[in-house]
């Protein structure tokens, strides 16, 4: 037990003060939590052996087996969280203008990186699931990259900035939505057949009907009760516990658990339990995940990072980075150019829209623990799905570096 407080003391103290320095530098924290994990895989490979017994701390920091129970904790709470960032009301409120920047910036980055994995990836069983990863990995917008410039500017509640943030916002429920997709077709062993297809959409159909009715009809009253009591502990016992049933539901009936989490915080809204007592659950909950499983969650990704993967395959690292950023900038920036924006404008909805960021690290978290980034390990070619997960986590980080850099360049703040 010693051994396991002094690795988790290790990794949360290693990790905050990485996150903490990126946002002294304009960048989201968990950019600098993952590049801790980053530079202690590093350390670990390239100095571990010269450090004699000290190596054994640094090889026990990336293989301590509680650190992948803490990492499916922290997916739960961190996709909780965002289904309770994410209001119904926000995402339905959103201009057609919006929707047509979002679903640009769904559709053809997602084509690009299946195209793009689908001529890498070797043949297997688990295929198309993996390319179907990539897809979905560059579907995806982190938004808190892109709202710190715009508040910086001045500019988040102008028509730029609620334009990217509500389509940022629809690319993420869609993208958290084909991810479950993913996982369960993974599951069913890559059967494509139009049976199986059918029966599962039918099987996700009766979670959304289910979910959505009860928390639409049932969680009000629960809330209502609660609020008479005006403990918000049993505000967040009874979120925690909707989350938990809404997983189960979800593994009962086939489906990735992740979608339950995720629909639990969607109908967490303010009209239900109250302005003061939604502000103090999302306050709590951004303590958790932001205080202590986010940065242990995201430093863990980044220990399970292999940085010869560039060198090994740099065509494809290559590849990858530009096919995410540029499919983001054509695929929401024509779109930002048909209803109405000038250039510069649109240039810069498409590169806000670019930075991956903290959901496509669930994403790669999600597909770990299922394993499908970890099959096809045979032949001359198995470098290619071996080397795909930190490619993954390498396009997240540059592109969430660079978008902000792009940004400041292309906006002012008389914009």
């Amino acid at each position: 037990m010693l051994l396991v407080l002094g690795q988790l003391l290790c990794l949360l103290v290693i990790a905050r003060l990485c996150g903490v320095g990126a946002e002294r530098f304009g960048q989201a924290a968990p950019v600098g939590e993952l590049v801790a994990g980053v530079l202690i895989a590093v350390a670990a490979s390239l100095i571990g052996p010269a450090l004699g017994p000290a190596n054994g701390l640094l090889q026990g920091l990336r293989e301590a087996p509680h650190i992948a129970d803490i990492g499916a904790m922290a997916i739960f709470f961190l996709v909780l969280r965002a289904g309770v960032d994410m209001e119904p009301r926000e995402v339905f409120a959103a201009s057609g203008g919006a929707f047509a920047v979002a679903l640009g910036g769904v559709i053809l980055p997602m084509a690009l990186g299946f195209a793009l994995a689908w001529w890498f990836i070797p043949a297997s069983e688990l295929k198309v699931a993996q390319a179907m990863v990539v897809g979905v990995a560059m579907s995806v917008t982190a938004i808190p990259a892109t709202a710190r410039v715009f508040e910086e500017l001045g500019l988040l509640h102008s028509r730029l900035g609620s334009t990217v943030l509500a389509a940022a916002l629809i690319d993420d429920v869609f993208g958290l939505i084909l991810l479950a997709g993913v996982t369960t077709y993974a599951a069913t062993g890559g059967d494509a057949d139009l049976g199986n297809l059918a029966w599962l959409a039918a099987k996700a159909g009766l979670f959304f009907v289910i979910t959505g009715l009860l928390g639409a009809h049932v969680y009000p009253h629960v809330s209502e009760r609660l609020r008479e009591e005006k403990i918000v502990a049993l505000d967040l016992s009874a979120l925690v516990a909707i989350a938990l049933a809404y997983a189960f539901l979800a593994e009962l009936l086939g489906l990735h658990w992740i979608m339950g989490a995720f629909m639990a915080g969607l109908f967490l809204e303010p009209t239900r339990i109250g302005r003061r007592a939604f502000d103090d659950m999302k306050l709590i909950l951004a303590a958790i995940t932001s205080g202590v499983l986010g940065p242990l969650f995201f430093v863990s990704i980044g220990m399970q990072v292999d940085l010869s993967a560039v060198y090994e395959a740099p065509v494809l690292a290559a590849l990858v980075v530009l096919a995410a950023f540029f499919g983001k900038l054509a695929g929401a920036g024509f779109p930002a150019l048909w209803i109405g924006f000038d250039r510069r404008h649109a240039s810069a909805v498409g590169v806000g829209m670019s930075a991956r960021g903290a959901v496509e690290l669930i994403i790669l978290g999600v597909v770990a623990e299922a394993g499908i980034l970890a099959t096809g390990h045979h032949g001359a070619e198995s470098g290619v799905v071996e080397n795909l997960f930190s490619l993954l986590v390498v396009m997240a980080v540059v592109t969430t570096f660079v978008a902000p850099l792009v940004l400041r360049w292309l906006l002012k703040p008389d914009d």
